[in-house]
């Protein structure tokens, strides 16, 4: 299998391979820090940073990305594998859930 990004050694929580690690990352849902600067020119010649503006964007839970980490288990070692769209949603709210008390809990 050839890799896209990284290292061939890179590891991570789901078995070393860095589409899993983004797969992961979608399922789970993320917080996305973006940054527009506008800058002006001078009479001299110079640029100048007039404004800058950071946003933070909180990017949903993907379910198509969890059934797709789902699909590259192996169906004996995956008991997800019969549940219908609703009930792996229950069970990626659940788990959410199950995460978001670990980090209060961590605090």
């Amino acid at each position: 299998m050839q890799k896209i990004f990284g290292k061939k050694n890179d590891t991570n929580m789901l078995g070393g391979d860095i589409v899993k690690s983004t797969l992961e990352k979608r399922a789970q849902g993320f917080v996305l820090e973006e940054i527009t600067e506008e800058f002006c020119g001078e009479e001299n010649g110079d640029i100048r940073l007039v404004k800058r503006k950071v946003t933070k964007k909180e990017v949903a839970p993907d379910i198509n990305a969890l059934k797709v980490l789902i699909e590259m288990q192996s169906p004996n070692d995956n008991k997800y594998h019969n549940m219908t769209d609703e009930e792996l949603k229950l069970e990626r709210d659940r788990l959410i859930k199950l995460l978001k008390e670990e980090d209060e809990h961590e605090d």
